[in-house]
């Protein structure tokens, strides 16, 4: 493993919340690279590999994040993905990643609330890659 920085997208349609993001995972010792809308995240997919993404759920659309989970898992299997939302606080609706049948969709490997603190994040992270 060369000692390269990790490439982290973030893809949020939040301009505020996407650059509070982006200066912590900085902060944390990671390279960034975002993304504001779920189309735009595709186009990096298309062109970048990230050694972890890091999703907004609800963009253009309710379950933007998920589609865009979904693709990138297509495209690269390996590659750890975190969906971050506020959904649950906003709607009420909650999933359950390690429930079988939510799991064949919700092709994220880790479910954060919004609001998630700087070293919880940190660790998050060094264990979906395994640092």
């Amino acid at each position: 493993m060369s000692n390269e920085k990790k490439l982290v997208l973030i893809v949020d349609d939040d301009a505020d919340y996407l650059f509070q993001m982006e200066i912590m995972v900085k902060n944390l010792g990671f390279r960034v690279k975002t993304a504001d809308s779920q189309a735009e995240g595709e186009s990096v997919l298309d062109t970048l590999k990230p050694d972890l993404a890091i999703f907004d759920l609800m963009m253009e659309n309710e379950d933007s994040g998920f589609i865009l989970a979904y693709k990138a898992k297509r495209k690269y299997p390996d590659m750890p993905i975190i969906i971050a939302t506020a959904a649950t606080a906003e709607t009420g609706f909650t999933f359950d990643l390690y429930n079988e049948t939510d799991k064949a969709w919700i092709k994220a490997d880790l479910y954060l609330e919004k609001g998630i603190r700087s070293d919880q994040l940190h660790r998050e992270i060094n264990k979906l890659l395994k640092l």
